[in-house]
């Protein structure tokens, strides 16, 4: 009886594992949005600094291209309402991370604690 809750344990754990690291990816994933975002609110403070008269480029691969004012701030919103939006889904998502991985905690304590009784129960009978 206690080798099957120990293998039981075995598998939760591995679970328990993946999970983590499946948080661990996306809050690294989440801190790279967040200092996205930040680069991208200095741009727009800096764009909303100019006036038509100054020219703006923007680089596509080597090369400056001309690049109209007002199209430039409506890129760098674009920009900040898509990245705002995938940092709410990484909050959401690692708000459910967090849920499973504490009902795996759950039961991996109540299992531990069952095979430790069994493992009582086994040195009692020997």
């Amino acid at each position: 009886m206690a080798e099957a809750i120990h293998k039981k344990l075995q598998s939760e754990l591995e679970k328990y594992q993946q999970l983590q690291k499946d948080v661990s990816k996306s809050m690294s994933s989440r801190q790279k949005l967040e200092a996205q975002l930040t680069e991208n609110n200095i741009v727009k403070e800096e764009l909303a600094l100019l006036d038509y008269q100054n020219t703006v480029y923007k680089i596509i691969g080597p090369v400056l291209v001309k690049q109209d004012l007002d199209e430039a701030k409506a890129t760098v919103s674009k920009r900040l309402e898509y990245i705002n939006g995938e940092i709410q889904r990484y909050e959401t998502l690692l708000k459910e991370m967090e849920r499973k991985s504490e009902q795996h905690r759950e039961v991996l304590s109540s299992l531990q604690q069952e095979y430790q009784r069994a493992q009582g129960q086994a040195v009692g009978k020997v």
